[in-house]
């Protein structure tokens, strides 16, 4: 089993977890109006921000405010413990959705700001010798997160992991939700009849997980794609209801005193979660949201958010959601206004996010149900892999390596005649042809769409039918950072600021996945991961344990980085996973 030892929330409403819930139970909000903010088209901005007195308390000499915020709540957090970061097994997990892009807006052709390169700033700082990982999942990041580290633990290559989640905010994000017309200019309403959109919020949150012992267990978390649209959720709710059958059987639906819901009070969102909900048969269970606490945290929300309801229900409390007063959604669900008080003792986290991502993941006080699961019973799942390379598995597999000047599929050479960023464009056309939304995708996506259109014609298995079994897991380093840099010329002069929203949809890394489960029909988990480098033991371990998931039956998977023009490439392969005794 996998237990939480520790845990810091580090917000506007306080910089230790007691601080955040007491401030929360009392019906304290860290949202706020601010003006002028940022010098920006829309001057009404309503927020949880850190104050430069706050600020001040957690700056740290030498990293950045990003970097400073994450040092400061993994440290309040292993405070708590006796914990030693400086042995093998002992892993750091970062979840965020953008780093220290406002550094990038300063620098846009700084070269050492990718989120790996401030994770490995962390990691020194702390004295973990073990790389760190960073999970770049849009939204559902810190839930990803957890999942990840949860599964790291359950397979036995780590004993304990330290999972921080944390975002700030900056011209380049406000801009950008700006661009799409998700903000509220008041203080957000989650699921209510009058909600106008999201507020934004930063924080930085810990969650210490060991196979020793603890007082809160983590149970099965799943990832699932609605395959529908890439900044749209899917109306049916099919990836969080997805997500939802996985984690919870009839016998969890009996001891949940909850479900923690994502809550964004944007209209498409609270209602897609609402129709999950029903259609996962928990419409008698509570549900609550917190972004009218603080806000949509973003890499730091699905850990923030657990903490508090870990606290919440510690407490034996159902947390009222603040702003909400009238249903305003067609799901039947049952949210309150009011703090109500509850005797069980488990919850589930659920978050959704671009790229049609979801996830959900079942927490429960003291010992966890569901020991018949097979990989707790004597039987792992094992990807069927080479001792010579992870990503040449024995079983019927295929690979594709595309480099600014060459082109391998299974091994073989492809002609070309084009090179640089006009290579994607002439494959394109010469092997699909019949899917012009590649004109509006990033050089990242468009990479990794081209890579998969080949690798799944190698494989010729049957096309564009609606699978479930199948997961999408890519690494890189670079994160998104060739549309990050597009993306901060439109806001560039103040003067002239027009926040293109095609543009910012695709400054998250894990858009590629979305618009390849889009294009596949694909529900299963897509991933995305930041790495120091290609590390395929590291990448190794990763699949390994995303094969704990007994949906997951392959996995189209693989190095995928865009530099810039001159620089790509795509190392990608389609794994199998067979079932193997220990």
């Amino acid at each position: 089993m996998v237990y939480k030892i520790a845990d810091n929330i580090l917000s506007p409403l306080g910089a230790t977890t007691a601080e955040n819930y007491q401030a929360v139970k009392a019906g304290r909000s860290a949202l706020a109006r601010y003006d002028q903010r940022w010098s920006l088209p829309d001057k009404v901005l309503t927020a949880s921000l850190f104050s430069q007195e706050q600020e001040q308390q957690f700056l740290i000499s030498g990293l950045s405010r990003f970097e400073s915020m994450v040092v400061t709540s993994v440290r309040e957090a292993l405070s708590q413990t006796t914990l030693d970061v400086s042995q093998p097994n002992v892993i750091l997990i970062i979840s965020t959705t953008k780093g220290d892009v406002e550094l990038l807006e300063e620098s846009p052709e700084a070269d050492h700001l990718s989120p790996s390169d401030s994770a490995q700033r962390i990691a020194r700082e702390l004295g973990f010798t073990t790389d760190p990982i960073v999970v770049c999942n849009a939204c559902i990041s810190g839930l990803s997160a957890l999942i990840l580290a949860s599964r790291l633990l359950e397979d036995g290559q780590y004993d304990h992991a330290v999972v921080c989640g944390a975002d700030s905010q900056s011209r380049f994000i406000v801009s950008g939700f700006q661009s799409l017309k998700a903000l509220s200019p008041e203080p957000c309403r989650p699921f209510d009849m009058e909600r106008m959109g999201l507020n934004l919020g930063e924080a930085a949150a810990t969650m210490i997980l060991s196979n020793g012992s603890g007082d809160w267990t983590i149970g099965h978390g799943a990832i699932r794609n609605d395959a529908t649209h890439i900044s749209n959720p899917a109306k049916n709710g099919e990836g969080s209801y997805l997500a939802l059958k996985t984690v919870v059987d009839d016998t969890d639906k009996e001891s949940l005193a909850f479900i923690n819901a994502h809550g964004t009070a944007t209209i498409f969102n609270d209602q897609m979660e609402s129709v999950a909900i029903e259609r996962a048969g928990l419409a008698d269970i509570p549900v609550n949201a917190y972004k009218g606490c603080y806000g949509h945290t973003m890499g730091a929300a699905g850990v923030l958010e657990t903490i508090l309801s870990i606290a919440a229900l510690d407490d034996h409390t159902i947390l009222a959601t603040q702003g909400f007063e009238e249903l305003g959604v067609s799901g039947h669900i049952s949210l309150s206004a009011s703090h109500q008080s509850t005797s069980k003792s488990a919850f589930v986290k659920m978050l959704s996010g671009f790229g049609g991502c979801n996830a959900a993941l079942l927490f429960e006080e003291g010992g966890m149900r569901n020991e018949e699961r097979d990989y707790l019973v004597g039987k792992k799942l094992k990807l069927e892999y080479s001792p010579s390379s992870f990503l040449l598995p024995r079983s019927s597999s295929h690979s594709v390596l595309i480099r600014p000047d060459a082109v391998e599929v299974d091994g073989r050479h492809l002609p070309i005649d084009a090179f640089g960023k006009e290579l994607l464009t002439a494959l394109y056309r010469q092997y699909v042809g019949d899917y012009p939304k590649y004109y509006k995708m990033d050089p990242l996506s468009r990479l990794g769409f081209i890579a998969s259109e080949l690798l799944l014609q190698a494989e010729g298995a049957e096309r564009f039918v609606a699978c479930d079994d199948r997961a999408v897991i890519f690494f890189n380093h670079s994160s998104s950072v060739c549309a990050d840099r597009q993306y901060i010329e439109t806001i560039a002069d103040p003067d002239n600021c027009f926040p293109s929203p095609s543009v910012f949809v695709y400054t998250l890394p894990n858009i590629v996945t979305g618009e390849i489960a889009i294009r596949n029909g694909y529900h299963g988990e897509t991933s995305f991961y930041i790495l120091p480098r290609q590390d395929d033991r590291l990448m190794q371990q990763i699949l390994q344990a995303s094969c704990l998931d007994s949906t997951t039956q392959s996995i189209l998977c693989g190095w995928l980085d865009y530099e810039d023009d001159a620089h790509f490439v795509a190392d990608l392969r389609i794994l199998n996973k067979s079932v193997k005794s220990v």
